[in-house]
């Protein structure tokens, strides 16, 4: 065998060697990431009232370590949720276990915790199902981190994550971070003493605020009442109350067309109106328009009166003044006759006229 074929036999093993140990090393991560087991599995059903960002591959756990994992999440009687997971066969799961979805980081990921229970109890079948007695969904992260605002407040952020952390592991019952979560409340007691005068003047200005609350306790109890009746009333009164807001839209619509209608002839009034202000504005015309404003109280005294007798007014002509003209008329001289009629008069010398 020559030389050549000797070195390429042999890198030949060497890279065979590689590739297997390669594939093998790569094949045990990903059984390790993966959580694949190859041994016999079980599967359990588990009814919870709520599975909220619990999701398929999930892990489950017993004691923090991985047994088996989540297949699959789906709604059951519309207002629960059922759990289909696999954990080996060796686990030791009886009627008596218990399942919990707890928080696996403080960004919302979630694995499925088991609890063996009483050992003494009957061992879990195959497919069976845990019912929603012996299954504890999640904890609510807004009701917590709402009762927590106040004291989130008075933290820095990195300092509000970790506390969050801590909170939500004590409250799952790792036991193990209760001494980092005191350390943190150290920390934010020592925090609120450094705002000491700050919280002594809020504290003031509530005390202040409560007394003058409690002096007009009596007028704060009838503006409630009557804030209460007001509102029964309205209740009471909604029908008529929408039925007038429907009528003033139509009401609205009606004033509009008639307006848009009315605005050409108004146009119009406006226009002569201002002719007749510029001929009143006239010196003569002011002057006798003058004279009929400071005759009228007089005249409408007189006029009331003589109606004081009843529902007719009583009229009597004591004098005249004043002429007639006749038309001219082709081939007929009316001067004679015109001139007796220019200038009439007559003065009735009956008593009422005395």
């Amino acid at each position: 065998m020559s030389t050549r074929n000797t070195a390429t036999i042999v890198s030949a093993l060497k890279l065979g060697v590689f590739t297997v140990v390669s594939l093998l090393v790569t094949g045990l991560l990903a059984v390790i990431m993966g959580n694949i087991g190859f041994g016999e599995k079980q599967t359990v059903h588990a009814i919870f009232t709520s599975a909220s960002m619990l999701q398929e591959g999930d892990d489950v756990r017993i004691a923090g370590i991985p047994v088996g994992e989540v297949k699959e999440v789906e709604i059951h009687e519309r207002q629960q949720a059922r759990v289909t997971f696999e954990v080996e066969a060796d686990v030791p799961l009886t009627t008596a276990s218990r399942a919990e979805i707890r928080y696996l980081n403080i960004v919302g990921d979630r694995y499925l915790a088991l609890e063996e229970g009483d050992p003494a109890a009957k061992p879990l079948e195959d497919e069976a199902t845990l019912p929603v007695s012996r299954t504890s969904p999640a904890l609510d992260l807004t009701a917590l981190y709402n009762g927590f605002q106040p004291l989130f407040a008075a933290l820095d952020p990195a300092s509000v994550n970790e506390l969050s952390k801590n909170i939500i592991e004590v409250l799952q019952g790792e036991s193990g971070t209760v001494q980092s979560l005191l350390s943190r409340t150290a920390s934010l007691t020592n925090t609120l003493a450094d705002r000491d005068e700050l919280i002594g003047e809020v504290i003031t200005n509530l005390d202040r605020l409560l007394t003058t609350v409690d002096r007009r306790r009596g007028q704060l109890s009838e503006l409630v009442v009557g804030l209460k009746d007001w509102m029964g009333n309205l209740a009471r009164d909604r029908v008529a109350i929408g039925r007038s807001v429907q009528n003033l839209s139509a009401l609205t619509d009606t004033v509009a067309d008639l307006l848009t209608r009315a605005r050409p002839l108004l146009k119009e009034d406006v226009k002569e109106l201002r002719q007749l202000m510029t001929l009143l504005a006239k010196k003569e015309n002011l002057e006798v328009l003058t004279g009929l404003l400071e005759r009228l109280p007089e005249a409408m005294t007189d006029q009331t009166r003589i109606g004081t007798y009843g529902s007719w007014y009583n009229y009597y002509l004591c004098d005249f003044e004043g002429s007639i003209t006749l038309p001219k008329i082709a081939g007929i001289d009316l001067t004679f006759l015109q001139d007796s009629l220019n200038d009439l008069s007559f003065h009735s010398t009956a008593p009422r006229c005395q």
